[in-house]
């Protein structure tokens, strides 16, 4: 048996309302989908479409390899048919696995007790075939294995991925609140932005939503920016798989011509560190960055595109109020001075979205953390100011 050779449903999981931009990931890559939910994509192949998966996508957080689908009423079922599976032929025996759950049984009140029985079945396993049996732990660098138990339904997985796919790697200083780069790639492909024309990022913070423009329109794929995923450390895994997919994302890089990004913030520590940033992702010299107010943004106006603001949203008591003057500047910086353009907001406080006082033609929902959030989009026009409704 070639573990890398077995054909078997694959989940890749998503944070909540990505899973429409996943989709679109997946089928460029030439993949059938053969079920998309709010939380991730379906589809069947094996572990080598993995490893492509896990290095191309932009929108996931994990990639699973379904290993065995059965019923179980509770943790002794669980524990005989894990002992069944021949996990001598899937994780090398000098090795370290990890258990990580999603489990909604009503006879485990605690997830960790449902992933020590799932560590049980695997070191008994292997004392009982081997004599020996792999070390455990908290990790997430080297095998990981991961059960779905809901009800009485359980399925075993090889998480093939790790450490989430949803932090790219380029973020080394993360700046305050920061977007996590799988949402900010994701309301980028729900933009209209054609990754040729003007990008305009005001308020940068940390520089993720203008760094993942950049990635984004030169084509680089998060695998550039990660060297280990636990599809390394299982038996049948050969170096040979990982670098063959490495060379084409890494052959795949392209130069656009005249790409104009630019990326502004008021706060110098933010653009210092979105320069850090940008520079591990290897598109510093893409991003033209400004020390200044959002209003003195430079718009250019020869190649107009999107500009896109991600302003704060007032989590605590006071910062609302402060903040309604902050959007209503943000409606006047839009109307006056990016005519022509595509202008983006991307909030979680839908009150405050209404001061900008322009109608967006679109609403597209998303998730920040637990926060109900939206990208509107507006057409800027000349004319007179349009009130949201």
């Amino acid at each position: 048996m070639n573990l890398f050779n077995i054909q078997s449903r694959i989940i890749i999981t998503c944070s909540n309302r990505l899973s429409p931009y996943l989709q679109k990931e997946i089928v460029e890559l030439g993949y059938t989908p053969v079920r998309v939910f709010k939380t991730g994509v379906e589809l069947s192949g094996d572990l080598k479409d993995c490893i492509k998966l896990n290095l191309h996508l932009r929108c996931a957080s994990q990639v699973l390899f379904s290993l065995k689908e059965f019923n179980a009423n509770d943790a002794n079922d669980l524990y005989k048919t894990l002992l069944t599976i021949e996990w001598e032929k899937i994780i090398p025996a000098n090795n370290y696995f990890s258990i990580t759950s999603n489990v909604s049984n009503e006879t485990i009140t605690n997830n960790l007790f449902a992933n020590v029985k799932v560590k049980d079945a695997i070191a008994d396993r292997f004392r009982e075939k081997t004599g020996v049996r792999p070390d455990s732990g908290p990790e997430l660098n080297s095998v990981v294995v991961h059960l779905y138990w809901k009800d009485n339904l359980a399925e075993i997985f090889l998480d093939t991925t790790g450490e989430t796919l949803s932090k790219h790697g380029y973020r080394k200083i993360p700046g305050k609140a920061p977007m996590l780069e799988s949402l900010a790639a994701a309301t980028l492909l729900a933009t209209n932005w054609d990754r040729k024309s003007a990008f305009v990022n005001p308020m940068c913070g940390s520089g993720t939503i203008a760094i993942e423009a950049a990635l984004l329109a030169t084509n680089r794929k998060p695998g550039l920016y990660r060297s280990n995923y636990s599809f390394m450390h299982l038996c049948d895994y050969h170096e040979d798989m990982y670098n063959e997919v490495y060379k084409k994302i890494e052959s795949q890089v392209c130069h656009v011509s005249d790409l104009l990004i630019i990326a502004s913030d008021i706060s110098e520590d933010a653009i210092n560190i979105s320069k850090v940033n940008a520079g591990i992702g290897c598109v510093e010299d893409l991003i033209q960055f400004e020390l200044c107010d959002f209003a003195q943004t430079t718009i250019p106006s020869n190649n107009p595109g999107v500009v896109y603001l991600n302003p704060e949203y007032g989590d605590r008591m006071g910062e609302e109020e402060a903040l309604q003057e902050t959007y209503s500047r943000i409606g006047d910086f839009l109307k006056k001075q990016c005519k022509g353009y595509t202008g983006y907001i991307f909030t979680g406080n839908l009150e405050l979205a209404k001061k900008i006082g322009l109608k967006p033609k679109r609403r597209i929902e998303f998730y920040t953390s637990k926060i109900d959030c939206r990208l509107f989009e507006y057409e800027l026009y000349a004319g007179s100011r349009e009130i949201s409704k």
